[in-house]
């Protein structure tokens, strides 16, 4: 009887259970599915409107910028890590604040040079307001950032000190005062020079990250790497050369001071392959110094002036019309022709065709090409047609201008331009196209395509290797070249260049004297130029000066104060592998060439331990460390001064590397 009792008790226990199981089970299915009939009826995306997106958003992450290389692997632009710091108040427990404010503040007190006394003042009210994004500081490089980090209470981190780092990209110049115009910007609005031609490869891909709202105003990363890693830019290499461009800024600025000039223009290419080893753009400032700000050599057309009498004649020369045994009967070095008063600089007489180029005769010029083509000067303007000077080059250089040149169908024409044209105006053409015809005379009727592009590396890797391309497979006949590189040789030998003549360099060149808003009253305004290649025998490299109102008091023909800015530059130029110039012209005030010799070393990360990378160069360690799948952050340019981690410290793959480099 009694187990009998037993088993009724146990079984009315269970019962009671399964019964409370039930009726909880029931109760939460009930609410289950008062749930999906509430979400059902409700609009989703008022809650997401509502909260999510007024608490949280999907901001944009900044790709690294690729740098920018001279040809020699120097830097010209880089992007640097900049850091930002952040308090968030609310995470500091009470205890870790109440002992360490003291010290903190006093290493602040140290580091930014403000009183403690402020800090802790600022820190006790941002503490009482539970500021959850307090900014500190902003645009911390490394060095900075890798002390402050370590300070009392910021050194317990993010979730127990409180400090939020955040990281930013900075484009920096490595160099300051050489080509700063032709490397030019992007800013994401504008660009220009280098940095807006190569932006699509520069740029990388932007990532994502998500940040929480803490005020009206700020918001904060809930992770910094979160959502979508950016995809750092590409290593481009352009075509300058920083040596050369050195030289030619030196060389020209050196000349606009002497003649108080407003601005001047070199283009250096180099002939075999059409690559632009410099491009220097100088114009004064209103303190009186020169800057290079502004690229003239693409952006401007100019009425050339006697430079472009070797176009005019080059078309006469490949027509047949005139030979080395051409002359002309310049008179007294006046002549009227259509009622256009045209005169010489340099005397009268009979020239044979190399002393019209050697005494840039404007009547010998304009005598020739209006006897041959006066009655037909389209078969004139075509030879300038085929040589693309009415065309816009096709440059990665954003900003050039097109040329204009009048022609019979243009309401300014009438029966003295075609003389005006032989000689130098009635057209405007920007320098750079200029540069590129007398460089496609230099390498023997074959055009180039100007270049400024060498390669494209990505993490160590050759990805794009320019190539020359030709513009104009043949400008003229075999004979004409060699008639035009005599006479332009002559024109440097005896004629207006001769003041650069040196037996020790054989060059090739043409002055240029041009009058510039010579319609409106005042002063004239001049600009001298020379355009030419050497060695004449075998040319290298072609070079186009041009300076712009220089003080016509001190001067203002082209053989006065642009050859001799051609003749420093050619001189120079051939340091590597001298011609016996004079000595004066080898004297290089800013290159250093014991910079330029590079050892080359191996990096290896042995047993995964950091090496040491301290006094290596930068440029070959970096590519190494990439490859071995390590992300490395740097700042400066030349050699690592400083590294982090530490030799000896375990690194694994890719982890942060931080360097610090130093010339």
């Amino acid at each position: 009887m009694q187990k009998q009792n037993e088993y009724d008790n146990k079984r009315k226990r269970t019962l009671r259970w399964g019964y409370l199981f039930a009726v909880v089970a029931l109760c939460v299915f009930v609410l289950f599915l008062t749930r999906i009939v509430i979400l059902q009826n409700t609009n989703v995306q008022e809650i997401k409107d509502d909260y999510i997106n007024k608490n949280y958003r999907e901001a944009t992450l900044k790709a690294a910028r690729g740098n920018l290389f001279a040809s020699d692997g120097s830097i010209l632009a880089t992007t640097v890590m900049r850091y930002d710091i952040y308090l968030d108040f609310k995470t500091m427990k009470d205890t870790v604040y109440t002992n360490n404010i003291g010290a903190l503040t006093d290493s602040l007190s140290k580091m930014f040079g403000k009183p403690r006394g402020e800090f802790r003042k600022k820190f006790d009210e941002q503490r009482k307001k539970k500021n959850q994004y307090y900014t500190l500081v902003k645009g911390l490089d490394f060095d900075q950032y890798d002390r402050i980090r370590k300070f009392p209470i910021f050194k317990r981190g993010k979730n127990k000190g409180g400090f939020i780092v955040d990281r930013n990209y900075k484009r920096e110049l490595a160099t300051t005062e050489i080509g700063a115009g032709t490397i030019g910007m992007d800013n994401g609005v504008y660009s220009s020079g280098l940095e807006g031609a190569f932006s699509k490869y520069l740029r990388g891909t932007d990532g994502k990250r998500l940040e929480q709202r803490i005020n009206s105003s700020q918001w904060k990363p809930i992770d910094y790497w979160k959502v979508q890693e950016p995809v750092d830019g590409e290593d481009v290499y352009t075509t300058l050369d920083l040596r050369i461009q050195d030289i030619a800024h030196s060389a020209l600025e050196k000349q606009l001071i002497n003649f108080e000039a407003k601005h001047g223009t070199v283009i250096v290419m180099e002939v075999e392959t059409g690559k632009v080893r410099a491009m220097v753009n100088l114009r004064k400032t209103e303190d009186g110094n020169y800057e290079d700000s502004y690229n003239y050599a693409i952006k401007d057309n100019i009425e050339p002036g006697s430079t472009f009498k070797t176009i005019s004649l080059l078309a006469a020369m490949d027509d047949g019309f005139i030979d080395e045994n051409t002359t002309v009967n310049v008179g007294g070095g006046v002549w009227t022709y259509a009622k256009q008063r045209i005169s010489d600089g340099h005397g009268g007489g009979t020239y044979d065709i190399s002393d019209v180029l050697a005494k840039s005769s404007n009547v010998g010029t304009a005598k020739l090409i209006t006897k041959y083509y006066a009655d037909k000067p389209q078969i004139f303007l075509d030879h300038l047609k085929r040589w693309k000077l009415f065309d816009k080059m096709e440059i990665e250089l954003p900003g050039i201008t097109k040329p204009k040149i009048v022609t019979p169908e243009n309401k300014r024409w009438n029966a003295a331009t075609l003389a005006s044209i032989a000689y130098g105006y009635s057209s405007n053409i920007n320098l750079l196209q200029l540069a590129t015809f007398y460089n496609g005379v230099a390498n023997g009727g074959k055009m180039l395509k100007p270049l400024f592009i060498d390669k494209i590396m990505k993490d160590g890797k050759v990805m794009y290797n320019a190539k020359p391309a030709v513009i104009v497979n043949k400008m003229a006949s075999e004979k004409a070249i060699k008639m035009m590189t005599s006479a332009l040789t002559k024109a440097v030998e005896k004629g207006t260049g001769k003041s650069i003549f040196t037996p020790n360099l054989k060059m090739a060149g043409k002055t240029g004297t041009a009058r510039f808003e010579y319609w409106l009253p005042g002063p004239m305004k001049y600009r001298a130029s020379f355009a030419g290649f050497y060695p004449a025998d075998n040319p290298k490299y072609t070079c186009y000066v041009m300076i712009s109102e220089p003080n016509t008091a001190k001067g203002f023909y082209g053989g006065t104060v642009s050859a001799p800015v051609f003749k420093e530059i050619a001189g120079k130029t051939f340091l590597k592998t001298p011609q016996n110039i004079e000595k004066e012209m080898l004297v290089d005030r800013k290159v250093n060439l014991n910079k330029m010799v590079e050892p080359n070393v191996k990096v290896a990360v042995n047993n995964k331990q950091m090496p040491s990378v301290v006094g290596l160069i930068g440029k070959n360690v970096i590519p190494q460390l990439e490859n071995l799948g390590y992300r490395v952050d740097y700042k400066g340019v030349g050699r690592i001064k400083e590294q982090f981690p530490l030799e000896g410290t375990i690194i694994s793959r890719n982890q942060r590397i931080y360097l610090s480099l130093q010339n």
